[in-house]
This record gives C-alpha cells, sequence and structure tokens, in this order.
C-alpha cells in the first residue's frame, strides 16, 4: 500500500526551495530522532546536490538513546554530513552546536560573510522548534500538527548567519509501506490521511518486536502480549475502549496508542535503527 497526502502548498514549497538553494551555503535537515531514516525526504538530497548539510535529530528525549548515538554516527559517516541530537531542554548547547557545523561546512563564505543556511524538513519534526531556539524567542508558530508552516521565513540570528525556515515537504508518494506508517505513528501525516486501525496495528507489532517491556510496563500488562491485536486489546479494555456488550473498539484502542506515543507516554521508543544494527526493522 502507497500512501499519497502532497497539499497543492508544498509543490510552491518545492518550486521556491529549488530557486533558494543555489545561494544557500547549508542546509539543516531537520530529522525526528525516533526515525530518521523514514522522516529523511529523498526529494531534499536532490535538491541540495553537493550542498553540505547539517542532520539535526529532534525529539531526541523520546527516543532510545543509543539508537540515536548510532544513527548520529551513521550519518556523520556521509561525505559532507555534520550530525547532531537535540532537545528543547537545551537550547544553548543546539545554537553553540549549529553555529559551530555552519562555520566549518561553509569556511568559503570568510569571516566577513554571513553563512546561509536553510532549514528543511518532513512535517512536524520539530523544523519551527528549532527555528525558536535559534533566534531564543518566538518567530515561528509550533504545533503538535503537520503542515502549519506554509510559508518560508527568512531570519538573521545574533551570530550573524541567515536563516530560511522552509514549510514541511513531503514526497508526492511514499512507496515503501514501512516508510508511510512510521511517518504516520510519528504525526507527520495528518489523522485525516491514515486509518488508525491499520497504523495501531502496525505500531503495536512493532513495539512488540522492539520495546515489549515498555509496552507491558506502560499498560500495566501480567505479560507481554503474544500479537499486536492482543496488545490492542488489552490497550482498550484498560483505557475503557469499549463498544455496546464489552468488547473491546480495537480502533479507538489503536487511536489511543498513536496519541500515547506522540505525547511519549510509552518511553524512549527508536522505530528503526541503522542499516549497522542487525536488528530487524519491519514487523514480521
Amino acid at each position: 500500500m502507497s500512501l499519497q497526502w502532497y497539499p497543492g502548498h508544498m509543490t510552491k514549497a518545492r518550486r521556491e526551495m529549488v530557486a533558494l538553494m543555489p545561494s544557500q551555503d547549508v542546509m539543516i535537515e531537520v530529522l525526528d530522532s525516533r526515525l530518521p531514516r523514514a522522516s529523511s525526504n529523498p526529494l531534499l538530497a536532490e535538491l541540495r546536490g553537493t550542498k553540505p548539510v547539517i542532520k539535526v535529530l529532534t525529539k531526541s528525549d523520546l527516543a532510545d538513546s543509543a539508537v540515536t548515538r548510532a544513527w548520529v554516527e551513521y550519518f556523520e559517516g556521509e561525505p559532507d554530513v555534520k550530525a547532531f541530537a537535540a532537545t528543547i531542554e537545551r537550547p544553548q548547547a543546539t545554537r553553540k552546536r549549529i553555529a559551530e557545523l555552519c562555520r566549518d561546512l561553509a569556511l568559503h563564505r570568510g569571516p566577513d560573510k554571513p553563512v546561509r543556511a536553510l532549514i528543511a524538513g518532513v512535517p512536524n519534526v520539530g523544523k519551527s522548534t528549532l527555528l525558536n531556539i535559534l533566534m531564543n524567542r518566538v518567530v515561528a508558530k509550533v504545533s503538535d500538527k503537520p503542515a502549519v508552516t506554509r510559508e518560508q521565513q527568512l531570519v538573521h540570528l545574533a551570530s550573524g548567519m541567515v536563516i530560511t525556515d522552509s514549510p514541511g515537504l513531503m514526497w508526492p508518494k511514499i512507496e515503501h509501506e514501512p516508510q508511510a506508517f512510521r511517518l504516520a505513528f510519528a504525526g507527520s501525516i495528518p489523522d485525516t490521511a491514515i486509518d488508525y486501525l491499520t497504523i495501531g496495528m502496525f505500531s503495536a507489532e512493532l513495539l512488540l518486536e522492539r520495546y515489549p517491556a515498555l509496552a507491558v510496563a506502560r499498560y500495566k500488562l501480567g505479560a507481554t502480549p503474544p500479537t499486536a491485536e492482543a496488545l490492542l486489546t488489552e490497550i482498550g479494555r484498560r483505557r475503557g475502549a469499549l463498544r455496546k456488550g464489552g468488547v473491546v473498539d480495537l480502533h479507538k484502542a489503536a487511536e489511543l496508542l498513536v496519541h500515547e506515543f506522540r505525547a511519549g507516554l510509552i518511553g524512549q521508543v527508536s522505530l528503526e535503527a541503522p542499516p549497522i544494527d542487525t536488528r530487524p526493522l519491519e514487523p514480521t
């Protein structure tokens, strides 16, 4: 199953990025630490060409720290790439690190010329939050819903850098089903474009495969459920997601699971590991 969600403003955003990229020194690609590969838009690699990129892994406080470190190491092994994990709890460190990396990657600009950088990424990965951190004040609207930013925004940092924040950009058709499901689970695709039960079943299976102890602890289970449906059934019973006659509403249970994951209530969970990790990435 492929997933299509490509609102009209993204066509405009892509066109604007194509026009802007030649004037930029660095791309700052924002990725969700819980799914760095799934939240990496292949169009951005195409748009930046040979320009260097800083991959900022946001929401790292919600991800498995060991897996996040492995992702940073993996990205650092790619040419013209710098990477680091960021959280809103360390804004000063994030500002300092971004400035250092931009200077390192744009040495050709010289000391008297401001470095120009473009912030880009798929919806709802934290681009606007990052811009607010860099500015040390609120200049961009932040929401837990995707596609809130619709227009480019140009700002000048105290360090002298010139930053352009771009709208979240998806690609027209996500062919790889597990990638689409991970994006939906994390909230990069709006709820109106997904089926909760499908996403919930996929996500429950992924949790049982990668973090069964967290699922057991969160929902106060006596043992690890044998299947995704069994986990959703237990969630429904414990959260009161019941239909007439006491039958568990699996759709409602799936919705509860999705929203609790997005809120970080299940624990520090990474939905995928870098290729160097031999653990299975997709449920079987």
